[in-house]
């Protein structure tokens, strides 16, 4: 499926709806430029899973971790160099803790996802549009 963002709000929109399908154990993998609207899918993805903290990147910390019925785990990999560093770090037992994992920079790290992954591809068509491809995932 591809959607059109104009807006954060319309990212936002498509994270929450995304969010409501998402199931304990999914996985979701960003690809997409810097300031292409990544984080702000998790926010609404957050959102939709009915968790109320403040989602931000977690580019320094790898993972921020988001309490609720389903807990979310959010990662930023753009540091990391390989799938060997992600396992370092306890992917799996991340994968083993039945929350959603939500993926920044996905690309540094494919070779760690299963074949059953949400893929969500971001793409600036101009300073503020987006065209977001989901594929794998529920319908939406």
């Amino acid at each position: 499926m591809i959607f059109v963002s104009h807006s954060e709000a319309d990212t936002l929109a498509l994270g929450t709806e995304l969010g409501k399908k998402l199931r304990p154990g999914d996985i979701v993998a960003m690809y997409g430029d810097l300031g292409s609207g990544k984080t702000r899918l998790v926010a609404g993805i957050a959102r939709g899973m009915g968790i109320g903290a403040r989602v931000s990147s977690p580019t320094f910390t790898v993972v921020n971790e988001y309490e609720g019925a389903v807990p979310l785990f959010h990662f930023d990999m753009y540091r990391l160099g390989s799938a060997e560093e992600l396992f370092e770090i306890g992917w799996e037992d991340y994968l083993g803790r039945g929350g959603v994992c939500c993926v920044e920079w996905s690309e540094n790290v494919e070779e760690a996802f299963p074949e059953d992954t949400i893929r969500v591809v971001f793409r600036k068509t101009s300073d503020n549009d987006r065209e977001i491809t989901v594929t794998g995932g529920p319908e939406l």
